[in-house]
């Protein structure tokens, strides 16, 4: 990977120290370890259910602090429209942002080797067991917890960034499209993706 599209973060030596030429810089000054990105990201697999990316934010912005809410929210919309699963992608990025290739490594076996273990026992149970009320019930409100939890996150995040008119009309446009009207996930990337980015830019040129 090359360098990464949001410079956090530099390496010297074995330390890892603020990058001075950003006002927004990553809050830790401490060394963050393989170890620590493994842990942190096996933490983040295993709470995250169907709620990923609100459990990313709580760790590594709340917990950890090793970032802003600007710089996960910068992180989370990059990885959010590169192809393949979001939190995925975001592994990789914080790895390699703290400690390169082996990092993304490490940081992306942490996030998958829990819950591919559960996975496999779940499965052979829900196999057996799915078709019972009771299951389908556990399901259902596990569900409605999870959405629950993203939405929660996305209007905190709103609240910190301070998010524009602009911002907040093209969320909820993109909210009823994909929800009510159906929109296919290639037309909201090309279309509203693109807007978005230009009416940010119109607004920050307007100040």
């Amino acid at each position: 990977m090359g360098r990464p599209l949001v410079i956090l973060v530099q390496q010297n030596g074995n330390k890892i120290v603020p990058d001075s030429s950003s006002s927004d810089v990553a809050l830790p000054t401490q060394s963050v370890t393989l170890g620590a990105l493994f842990l942190v990201f096996s933490k983040v697999g295993l709470c995250g259910f169907g709620g990923v990316a609100a459990w990313a934010h709580r760790i590594l912005v709340d917990e950890r602090r090793w970032y802003t809410d600007k710089q996960y929210a910068d992180l989370l919309s990059v990885s959010s429209v590169l192809p393949g699963p979001n939190i995925c992608n975001l592994s990789i990025m914080v790895g390699d942002q703290f400690r390169g290739v082996t990092g993304s490594v490490v940081a992306l076996g942490g996030l998958l080797a829990g819950p591919l273990a559960i996975l496999i026992v779940l499965a052979t149970l829900f196999e057996r067991y799915g078709t019972l009320p009771l299951v389908q019930a556990v399901i259902g409100g596990v569900t409605a917890a999870a959405a629950g939890l993203v939405i929660g996150t996305v209007i905190k995040l709103a609240r910190r960034l301070q998010a524009g008119i602009s911002n907040v009309a093209i969320g909820l446009l993109v909210f009823i499209g994909a929800t009510f009207l159906h929109w296919h996930i290639v037309f909201i990337m090309l279309t509203m993706v693109p807007l978005s980015i230009t009416l940010t830019c119109w607004e920050r040129w307007r100040r």
